[in-house]
């Protein structure tokens, strides 16, 4: 659905703002306004843009239907977020167009009017300043799988575009005396964008995003495994995978035992890291690939830290690997990377390792992590 409704944003927001300054001026050309009233200048207003709005609804619509439609799926309520969003902002889009058109003349301001937003919008992604795609209307990243946008990342956007609409439409309020409702009106339209570029002044180029939100299944106790729904990865047979290695590495001495092990694709954007409790691996990539029990290994071995020291970690990585019978894949992951320094070396140290006892090789494996993150030797 995001990426469906990527580049129509802007085409929407345009096509609104300019019909509803043509259908301004219109009413405005044909001395509506002068007439004696019976409906209210709001009610007027609006049945003139109820075609308009939904017009735009319309190419709104249109191409999320059609992308549900080619994948056989239907829209979740959290899914249709940024959809609805944009639905509310066609509406403020057409009250600024109505203002405008009942001052400058309809053959020339629809046209500009169409040209601003478009490219206010569309080009939003294309800046540096952060605050522009957060405020735009446009909502400023695709969904990845397994993500959904938050209710706060659509606030900016509704606050920046909408204060403005409903300080133009505040100007029509019957207050008196005047100062006070061009006061309010003034107000309403420059406070609500204000708040909304502070909003969001601390955040980097993509919103606030909520991970891990896909339908998932599990199977296996020790330790349960859980794969999204979409992938065609088969938990139960996973979870076998798993608990074969827990308990090669277990016989060698490891000492950890997760309760866990999630399948990293629906992380999204920003993955998280593994746990003593919950080990994180790509499960769904790596049967495609045909290395699951080479990543559930490399899910043990779990440094401390971000920059690990070449030597230390591929000594590990070497010992579980040939622990758990997946030397070989090591071997060819090995080859394809390059050699490493101090490999020789390493291997000899890994040999003599794995001849002493399962007591021994744990506390050398602890050694090991720590030394990789210099906290030992």
């Amino acid at each position: 659905m995001s990426s469906a409704l990527g580049t129509t944003y802007a085409v929407a927001y345009a096509l609104t703002a300019a019909l509803a300054v043509w259908e301004s001026g219109r009413l405005r050309g044909a001395g509506i306004w002068d007439l004696a009233p019976f409906r209210s200048r709001y009610r007027v207003a609006w049945n003139c843009l109820v075609p308009v709005v939904g017009c735009a609804w319309i190419m709104l619509v249109l191409p999320v239907s059609l992308a549900l439609g080619s994948a056989a799926a239907l829209p979740t309520p959290a899914s249709l977020g940024p959809l609805l969003m944009a639905m509310g902002l066609c509406v403020a889009h057409a009250v600024i167009g109505f203002a405008i058109g009942l001052f400058v003349p309809r053959a020339v301001a629809a046209p500009i009017m169409a040209a601003l937003v478009w490219v206010l919008v569309a080009f939003s992604w294309s800046t540096d300043a952060f605050w522009v795609r957060h405020v735009s209307g446009q909502y400023p990243t695709s969904l990845m799988f397994g993500e959904l946008a938050s209710y706060g990342s659509f606030a900016p956007h509704l606050l920046f575009t909408g204060g403005i609409a409903a300080g133009v439409a505040a100007l029509w309020l019957p207050l008196r005396p005047k100062a006070i409702r061009a006061a309010l009106a003034a107000a309403t339209a420059v406070l609500c964008p204000v708040l909304a570029v502070q909003s969001v002044q601390d955040w980097g180029p993509n919103p606030p995003l909520l991970a891990g939100q896909a339908a998932m299944s599990c199977a296996g106790k020790a330790p349960r495994v859980c794969i999204p729904q979409a992938s065609s990865a088969d938990p139960a047979a996973v979870a076998k995978e798993a608990a074969s290695v827990l308990s090669n590495l277990h016989a060698a001495g490891f000492t950890e035992n997760p309760q866990l092990v999630v399948d990293r694709m629906a992380d999204g954007r920003y993955p998280l890291p593994s746990t003593e409790t919950t080990w994180r691996v790509g499960l769904t990539n790596s049967i495609r690939q045909g290395d699951l029990r080479y990543q559930l290994t490399r899910a043990a071995v779990r440094f401390p830290c971000a920059r690990v020291d070449p030597a230390q970690g591929n000594a590990a990585m070497l010992w579980a690997a040939t622990v758990t019978g997946e030397q070989g894949t090591y071997n060819q992951h090995m080859t394809d990377r390059g050699a490493f320094p101090q490999e020789k070396a390493v291997r000899s140290k890994v040999r003599k390792v794995l001849a002493s006892s399962p007591a021994e090789q744990g506390k050398w494996l602890s050694r090991t992590l720590a030394a990789g993150c210099g906290q030992g030797s």
